[in-house]
């Protein structure tokens, strides 16, 4: 019973936090909608603030990093939902967002490819790199995928998981394992894609 009364309390301390936060985040769209901010400036701020989370990266400051990560990804889900707000919903809105967060992920992980080549980690570089590839091939494989098919949302490890990852490694000092974890889960999601896609082919032919 005890056990359950502190389930019960855990729930419903996190289910306050929640909606808490969604209520911040409704007050600051409906601010922004009221100023008429355009989503796309929006979709800027939050590359320019992760511009200086990748500075911080580059630098070895995770911890702060990872924080500013998460202030950036208030702006990334706020650009959408004002644009939906302000009636600005455009193809050319979300394809400069897609856009805009290739960029966003690119330069955080530059940021770290920095630092570890500033003290010779070269080990770590190249694993970086290997989460810089699959970041590219998991957007890639799915665009190009859905040119031939209808649609290709398969494997886990999209940008979203990715950021929480990257966050998670900042805040707890636990970049490397994190890194392993990227690098091998967002180049399996590719793979997924290439088979997917191949097996829809061989299926209409």
């Amino acid at each position: 019973m005890k056990a359950e009364s502190t389930t019960r309390e855990r729930q419903a301390i996190t289910g306050t936090i929640g909606a808490a936060g969604k209520r911040v985040l409704d007050m600051i769209v409906g601010w922004f909608a009221a100023l008429r901010i355009h989503p796309n400036i929006l979709t800027l701020i939050g590359l320019v603030i992760n511009i200086g989370a990748a500075i911080l990266y580059a630098k070895g400051l995770f911890f702060w990093a990872g924080l500013v990560v998460v202030f950036a990804g208030v702006f990334d889900m706020m650009d959408g939902e004002v644009a939906r707000r302000t009636k600005r919903v455009t193809k050319f809105g979300a394809f400069f967002d897609s856009v805009i967060d290739r960029y966003s992920d690119l330069l955080l992980l530059l940021g770290l490819v920095h630092y570890y080549a500033k003290y010779e980690q070269m080990f770590y570089v190249a694993l970086t790199g290997l989460v810089i590839v699959g970041s590219v091939m998991t957007s890639y494989t799915r665009a190009r995928a859905e040119s031939l098919i209808p649609q290709c949302k398969v494997g886990f490890l999209e940008r979203p998981e990715r950021i929480v990852l990257l966050i998670i490694g900042s805040l707890t000092n636990r970049m490397a394992p994190v890194l392993w974890v990227m690098a091998i889960l967002s180049n399996w999601t590719v793979s997924q894609r290439i088979w997917y896609t191949y097996r829809e082919l061989s299926a209409k032919s």
